[in-house]
């Protein structure tokens, strides 16, 4: 079991490092609900061209609706 889950969150490991961490992380826990999307200096916002593929990758795992 725990190697199935393991290989349904894959696709979200691998697209959580698109960028440096912990930039993906926290989009991905802010799109989820699980903080707000503000963000302190010096980090910034995920690039717009990486939303895509990690939400896909959230979506493909059942962590978002």
């Amino acid at each position: 079991r725990a190697m199935a889950i393991q290989l349904r969150l894959l696709p979200v490991h691998k697209n959580l490092f698109l960028e440096a961490n912990p930039i993906p992380v926290k989009w991905a826990m802010a799109r989820m609900g699980l903080m707000g999307g503000a963000l302190r200096l010096p980090m910034t916002p995920l690039s717009r061209s990486h939303e895509p593929a990690v939400e896909a990758a959230l979506r493909a795992a059942g962590l978002l609706a």
